[in-house]
């Protein structure tokens, strides 16, 4: 190991202690780590790019070049979960899910959380991500959320916090999958060595969840693509590829006799399930953006009848708004009667007077998030931001304080990394992916983001971050 790595003061390493000694469950990682041979590790490296390149494991980048590909950057340096914190984690994002699609079942029909006055019924039929063409609409198993990410960090106490749900459209899995089979093909001793729990199941359990949101025995299921001008064109044809479906665009799709058809070789064929990977707005010309050259003429109509599936549902948005993120450990008492396993970060919304008064005199201490954000754009971080970035933020902050949230800056933990000088500690998140169905299930891990830039907290590839593979260790005899 690189003896002149420092740990980052005030935050929790992965994988050291403030002493510097390995943490017991990464013991037999740090004892192959002393024994590598550095000159081998960095040939290594530079064979996963080069691999990565060859399979197209790129993503674009909006705004740069017309859409400029990029190699999402791997780092070899594993993130390694004990099974009794895996545990935790497991159930408390099982629980978590279970009362969000709780959430979406009842704001379109029976509203009794707002009605119960727990969230201001303003703030969910107001908002844009609410859809009142769904309202009333009965879903196979109520199930709104098919598939849902659950982005969470640790924070320097060493707890983890949810910092937001993703239920639109999340992407990330075909990373944590690409990761994992690159560290099992450059390092086979490590897997030799230790039960490390398998993720490779996803594809086959994301295939059973999609069937089993339609009442149809043995459903026809499709992947629905934006094109291969999307940042995430590799996830959904890699995704298709591997559960044995056919990736489709808008145009191999058509909707007649109150059916969605594919137009296949062999003639039209009825189709059940899509896993759509467009967003609301554009999935229905007739219905949504009348410009939409994405979508498919008449879906929503085939849709509210019952006869195609969607995952995940329209309407799910609005659950995953950051102005309702605050809510969400009310939603696990509401719904399920039970405590919430996982935090949330404490947080302000903008909306509210008091709140807007206290984010504006700290400003500087906090993180402004738009609440219909994603991908790290459009936010405040306050401790590293300049005297105009503070006071441009102020001025919008009072122009539309109904557009965003506030959050203290949390101080992410860390995880050795191979940059230019050698391991050097850089900050990371996890998102696990959760899968409802007949049944709530979770492959062990996720996918662990790094920040790559000394001292940066945003780890979102669109930002320069990178990837890591995360391990969870099926048992805690380290």
């Amino acid at each position: 190991m690189n003896q002149s790595y420092e740990l980052a003061s005030h935050f929790y390493d992965e994988m050291l202690l403030s002493d510097g000694h390995y943490r017991q469950h990464y013991r037999e990682y740090w004892q192959w780590l002393q024994q590598a041979d550095q000159q081998a590790i960095a040939r290594k490296r530079e064979e996963a790019e080069l691999l990565f390149h060859r399979v197209g494991i790129t993503f674009n980048v909006y705004g740069e070049d017309g859409g400029a590909e990029r190699l999402i950057p791997f780092d070899s340096v594993p993130r390694i979960i004990p099974a009794a914190e895996w545990a935790m984690l497991d159930k408390g994002i099982r629980q978590r899910v279970q009362a969000l699609n709780a959430f979406l079942h009842d704001i379109y029909h029976d509203q009794h959380i707002l009605k119960s006055g727990i969230i201001p019924p303003e703030q969910v039929l107001v908002n844009e991500q609410y859809q009142p063409c769904m309202q009333g609409i009965n879903l196979h198993r109520n199930i709104y959320a098919h598939i849902t990410g659950v982005d969470m960090v640790r924070n320097g106490d060493g707890e983890y916090y949810v910092l937001e749900d993703n239920l639109r459209t999340p992407s990330g899995v075909s990373y944590m999958l690409e990761n994992r089979k690159m560290m099992m093909r450059l390092y086979p001793e490590l897997f030799a060595d230790q039960r490390i729990a398998p993720v490779e199941r996803y594809p086959s359990l994301l295939l059973q969840t999609l069937r089993e949101s339609s009442p149809v025995n043995d459903p026809v299921v499709v992947v629905l693509t934006p094109g291969r001008f999307n940042s995430a064109y590799f996830e959904h044809s890699f995704l298709a590829q591997q559960m044995g479906v056919e990736l489709v665009e808008s145009a191999d799709l058509y909707v007649k006799d109150g059916a969605v058809l594919m137009r296949t070789t062999a003639g039209p064929c009825k189709v059940d399930v899509i896993y759509r990977r467009v967003d609301d707005a554009f999935l229905d010309p007739l219905a949504f953006n009348p410009d939409s050259m994405l979508g498919v003429p008449g879906l929503l109509s085939v849709y509210r009848s019952g006869n195609v599936v969607l995952a995940n549902a329209i309407g799910t948005g609005v659950a995953d708004d950051k102005s309702i993120y605050p809510y969400v450990p009310d939603m696990v008492r509401f719904y399920l009667d039970e405590d919430p396993i996982l935090n949330n970060v404490p947080t302000w919304q903008c909306r509210r007077p008091e709140d807007l008064s206290w984010v504006l005199a700290n400003l500087e201490k906090l993180v402004v998030k738009e609440v219909h954000g994603a991908g790290g754009y459009g936010m405040l971080i306050g401790p590293v931001a300049s005297r105009q970035q503070l006071e441009d933020f102020r001025a919008l902050l009072k122009a539309r304080p109904q557009n965003y949230i506030a959050q203290h800056t949390l101080a992410l933990s860390t995880c050795p990394t191979f940059v230019e000088q050698g391991l050097a500690p850089r900050h990371i998140d996890l998102r696990p992916f959760a899968l409802s169905g007949a049944e709530i299930r979770l492959v062990p891990g996720g996918l662990t983001r790094v920040a790559l830039t000394e001292g940066s907290l945003v780890v979102n590839s669109s930002q320069g971050g990178g990837t890591k593979d995360t391990w969870i260790l099926e048992d805690d005899a380290c």
